[in-house]
C-alpha cells in the first residue's frame, strides 16, 4: 500500500478524537469541485510506503486516538481490509471516508468491525448526482445502498455535502433531506474556490444561501448543521 499523503495530527477529521489522516490515491468519481484532484487523476506522488506509515503509527501509540483514512476513494484499494486490520491491531480507532460507490466492500468492513466511524459524501440529490460527480453512467443504486448500510450498520457516522453555487439549489436539499431522513449527522460544507479544483468556473454559495439550504434540509434531518463557517 502506497501512501499519498499524511497529516500527522488533526482535531477536525475525526470528531471528538485526536487522529492522523492518511490519504490514498485513486477515485472512481470526477467531481468538478474536488479539492484533492491530484489524488484522483494520478498526478500526486506517494509520500511513503506502508512500512514507513506503520513505523510512524507505532511511535504515536498513546498520543493519537485514531486514524482517518481518506482519498480519493479508499475502498478502491483491493487490500484495504488488510491495511485496516493492521491499524486495528495497533489499538487505533478507524474513521473511513467513502463516496458510497462500493457498498459490498463497505458492508464487509463493517461486519468485520474494522470501521468505528464512516463519513460518506452525499454529492447531490439523486436526480443531479451524475453531473455533480462528473460520471455520466454512475450507478446511483450503489450510492443508495451505501446510505442504507451506513444508517443501519455503522457504529457511528456522518453524511456531508460540499455545497457549490452552480450545482445545488433549494430543491437539491428537499430531495436529499427526504433521502436521508432521520440521519444521525449531516453537514453542509461551503465550497471554497481554489486553483487546484478541476472546474475554475465554480463558486461558493453565500452565507445566506447556506442558511436557506440548512433550514430546508432540517425539515427532514433535524441534526443537520453547517460546518466550517
Amino acid at each position: 500500500m502506497l501512501i499519498h499523503g499524511l497529516q500527522k495530527m488533526t482535531l477536525l477529521d475525526y470528531p471528538e478524537h485526536v487522529a492522523c489522516t492518511v490519504f490514498l490515491a485513486g477515485c472512481d468519481l470526477r467531481c468538478p469541485y474536488c479539492h484533492n484532484f491530484e489524488l484522483v487523476d494520478g498526478t500526486a506522488q506517494p509520500v511513503m510506503d506502508e512500512e514507513e506509515l506503520f513505523f510512524f503509527l507505532k511511535k504515536r501509540q498513546g498520543l493519537l486516538d485514531g486514524v482517518a483514512i481518506t482519498g480519493g476513494e479508499p475502498l478502491m484499494r483491493p487490500d484495504i481490509d488488510v491495511f485496516m486490520e493492521k491499524i486495528r491491531k495497533m489499538g487505533y480507532l478507524i474513521k473511513l471516508d467513502t463516496n458510497g460507490c462500493h457498498p459490498e466492500r463497505l458492508s464487509q468492513l463493517l461486519e468485520r468491525g474494522l470501521a468505528d466511524y464512516v463519513a460518506m459524501d452525499i454529492k447531490n440529490s439523486p436526480t443531479r448526482y451524475s453531473v455533480t460527480s462528473g460520471v455520466s453512467n454512475l450507478n446511483i443504486d450503489n450510492i443508495k445502498e451505501s446510505v442504507r448500510i451506513i444508517m443501519n450498520s455503522a457504529p457511528d457516522y456522518e453524511f456531508r455535502t460540499t455545497v457549490v453555487k452552480e450545482l445545488h439549489n433549494k430543491e437539491s436539499f428537499v430531495e436529499i433531506g427526504k433521502w436521508i431522513q432521520g440521519a444521525k449527522a449531516y453537514y453542509l460544507q461551503q465550497f471554497v474556490e481554489r486553483d487546484t479544483v478541476p472546474d475554475k468556473a465554480l463558486s461558493s454559495p453565500s452565507e445566506e444561501e447556506m442558511a436557506l439550504f440548512l433550514e430546508t434540509v432540517r425539515e427532514y434531518v433535524p441534526s443537520a448543521k453547517i460546518r466550517g463557517i
